[in-house]
């Protein structure tokens, strides 16, 4: 009898992690779901063609036009800035603490580097536009008061941690035999981090990278405040820009009529940033699975 209600007691125990393991399953159904409805809807009135080669994208106006380019382009150029800073920033911070750093200080510093992935996004906003901003004006006087320069950079500031975070874990779970060895085989310090230990530690380097680039991609106050809300096909930072989640914001804040055409754009270019993010994920999987063959 005692055995018995041990197994059930097992495999009620059982029952329950599945039901666990299976909430992020379901969540990702279920933001699925409810984008594709709307979106299907969507494109019901909307040529997907020009939604994904129009570079024009005003959905608000009397002219109306489709052109996803033109927030995909924000997005992209302000992720790209934010990864540009943040990632060199956070794997050197990263190899300091764990090669170089004594370990009082790495106890003292490394949790108030992740002080700055707890602090309000629209701190950072306003700190790009009322601080960031005005100093890159004075190096270059042709900015836009509104650019892509400014919340890109901060927003690189606020992912520093997550890659610091992640990467000195990841150098730290490298084996000492592998540290030992190097210096056995003459490298001095220098070498053994960057030639050594980071190829090793690099699938959980990767890691940190694809979350940083995806806390940028999803990233909504800071851009909304300091890049502006002009959706154009640019590339070019001095200039005001326009990303899918400030213009999600901009629709979601109640002035178009719900179950309208403009209403379901919203959930069109929600659409699009998942797709993206997925492929990116998947693309940067596979990466860490060919670096994790190479040193095997």
């Amino acid at each position: 009898m005692v055995g018995l209600n041990k197994i059930k007691s097992e495999k009620l125990i059982e029952f329950i992690m599945l039901l666990c393991s299976m909430v992020s399953v379901l969540t990702t159904v279920g933001i699925i779901l409810v984008l594709s409805v709307d979106t299907f809807q969507f494109f019901g009135e909307v040529s997907f063609f020009d939604f994904i080669t129009d570079t024009e994208w005003t959905p608000l106006f009397e002219d109306k036009h489709f052109g996803i380019l033109a927030l995909l382009s924000g997005t992209l150029l302000t992720t790209f800035i934010a990864v540009v800073i943040a990632v060199p920033v956070g794997i050197t911070i990263a190899v300091y603490l764990n090669e170089y750093a004594s370990k009082k200080f790495t106890s003292i510093v490394k949790p108030l580097l992740e002080v700055l992935a707890a602090v309000p996004t629209v701190i950072y906003g306003f700190f790009a536009l009322q601080f960031v901003t005005p100093l890159l004006q004075k190096i270059f006087p042709e900015l836009s008061g509104f650019n892509a320069l400014s919340p890109g950079i901060v927003m690189g500031i606020m992912i520093i941690p997550y890659i610091t975070s992640l990467s000195e874990d990841a150098l730290r779970a490298v084996p000492k035999s592998l540290r030992e060895a190097s210096y056995g085989l003459g490298a001095n310090r220098f070498e053994t981090a960057f030639k050594v230990l980071v190829p090793a530690a690099n699938s959980g380097i990767i890691v940190s990278v694809i979350l940083a680039i995806s806390r940028a991609l999803g990233e909504t106050m800071i851009v909304a405040i300091a890049a502006g809300q002009e959706p154009k096909l640019t590339f070019n930072p001095m200039e005001s820009v326009e990303t899918i989640t400030t213009y999600i914001v901009q629709v979601s804040m109640g002035d178009v009529p719900q179950d309208s055409l403009e209403y379901r754009t919203i959930f069109a270019a929600g659409m699009t940033l998942f797709v993206f993010t997925f492929l990116l994920n998947n693309i940067s999987f596979w990466i860490r699975k060919k670096y994790q063959q190479r040193y095997e």
